[in-house]
């Protein structure tokens, strides 16, 4: 049995200001000397950055379309160990998921699986005996959920604030945690996929300090943190199980490089934690930054932005052509979608202007202004340095381009049962012992992919 103190900040819709509040609770607890490990129901990259910012420790992703229940269990015991309190954001509204009639995919499948208490976001924006109706409907929807407190934001006013308390305490007797203001303070920097990624900001937005500053000062005055403590401290012991998925193994000599700079920063804490609890060493290095890639036996470059860094990917010529011979080497290289845009022959940006890449891979990374967003599925039909041919996957995928002017003798690894992918229902463009694909994989869904990858690193670097 575990103990840990623990709590999920849900919303009643997407916008409800979940991210913000989430971030401003993780820093306040984090100015008061405790250990705070920020978790994130699905799989989103860029909220996570900011509860590591908020922090000092690594967002954790939980996914219960892709991760079994013992998965789910198994990677908040991994994680949330040596914390002192556990604070999860939920995502989208607390029953959004998959399917219209199950809870698969949603905060509220995580709720119960990690029998955690809920504290509902509500945007109350226009709204004062309504918010009771909503409060009302979201505790009596599912007895599963420990519904313990709501936070009312973007409220206009004192009377407001005064009148939707009222209301919810009288018609459903719900605690009222905080009624945080309408206030510009409270937005953080958005574009096209959603957030600025918290290392991206902090680099280029002038005045991102100030911003995350003024949401914790906002939430530290009108949010009630001790009662939320209480009600952390006041969840029941989780039962765990023997670690099968995050088990130390002995070193296995090898050296794995992942790119981590502006431009590319989309990992799942899990993937980066596993290739090194398989063995190797992770190496951190710059696409942006660096002149070549460091002494490694493997390459994972993972998603971003390139497209808002494509000058500056195209004049580092010398890092493009590192990457490129370590590919004719048979190093083992593998790319997701931001990542898998940089190894193509070129990026073209919105306006049709095409910027060199590095070329490993055939086709043209095209900006269009087309989501493909969603879950995917597929199986393996060759043998990749991640899998071997006839494993099934399942994973995600969340962008804006196209590959366009793929060569007609491109090889495909994946074949997608649901999801879109490069082409054709096709996937996971495969060069040499380089791997490139639109799919984002979960290393604690897709298992193979740590124990996979580490193996074809030995085998590269051979004897």
């Amino acid at each position: 049995m575990m103990t840990m103190p623990r709590l999920i900040l849900a919303g009643d819709r997407s916008s409800a200001g979940k991210t913000t509040i989430s971030t401003g609770v993780m820093s306040l607890l984090h100015e008061r000397g405790m250990k705070v490990q920020p978790f994130k129901v699905g799989l989103d990259y860029i909220d996570p950055s900011y509860h590591s910012l908020a922090t000092g420790r690594q967002g954790e992703n939980l996914d219960g379309y892709l991760m079994s229940e013992q998965a789910i269990v198994e990677a908040f015991q991994h994680s949330a160990g040596g914390s002192d309190i556990a604070i999860i954001e939920g995502v989208r509204g607390l029953y959004e998921g998959l399917e219209a009639l199950s809870d698969i995919g949603s905060t509220a499948q995580i709720a119960k699986i990690l029998k955690t208490p809920v504290v509902l976001v509500l945007d109350a924006q226009s709204i004062t005996r309504s918010t009771a109706a909503i409060v009302k409907g979201y505790k009596d929807f599912d007895k599963g959920i420990n519904f313990k407190g709501v936070i009312l934001n973007k409220v206009g006013s004192d009377r407001h604030a005064e009148k939707a308390t009222a209301a919810i305490q009288k018609y459903t007797g719900v605690e009222v945690l905080g009624a945080i203001p309408r206030n510009k303070g409270m937005s953080l920097t958005m574009r096209h996929l959603g957030l600025v990624p918290a290392r991206e900001g902090a680099s280029r937005v002038d005045d991102f300090d100030a911003r995350i500053t003024k949401i914790k000062e906002i939430i530290g005055e009108h949010v009630n943190l001790d009662r939320l403590l209480e009600i952390a401290n006041g969840a029941p012991k989780l039962r765990t199980g023997k670690q099968s998925i995050f088990k130390q193994e002995k070193s296995a000599g090898v050296r794995i490089g992942v790119a981590l700079d502006e431009a590319f920063n989309f990992y799942y804490k899990d993937n980066v934690d596993l290739l090194q609890l398989k063995g190797a060493e992770v190496v951190y290095f710059s696409p942006l930054h660096d002149r070549e890639i460091p002494d490694v036996d493997g390459l994972i470059i993972g998603g971003g932005y390139p497209e808002f860094f494509a000058r500056e990917l195209s004049d580092n010529g010398s890092m493009r052509k590192s990457i490129a011979d370590a590919s004719v080497n048979g190093m083992p290289i593998y790319a997701e979608c931001g990542g898998m845009m940089y190894l193509t022959s070129a990026l073209e940006d919105e306006h049709g202007k095409k910027f060199d890449m590095v070329g490993v891979m055939g086709g043209v990374a095209s900006m269009k202004h087309i989501r493909h967003i969603g879950y995917v599925a597929g199986q393996l039909e060759k043998d990749t340095p991640i899998g071997e041919k006839g494993t099934f996957f399942k994973g995600h995928e969340f962008h804006y381009s196209v590959i366009t002017d793929v060569p007609f003798d491109a090889k495909f690894a994946y074949r997608m049962d649901r999801g879109t992918g490069i082409k054709d229902g096709l996937d996971g463009m495969l060069t040499n012992n380089t791997l490139g694909s639109y799919t984002h994989l979960h290393a604690a869904s897709y298992v193979p992919f740590a124990r996979s990858f580490v193996d074809a690193c030995v085998e590269h670097k051979g004897p």
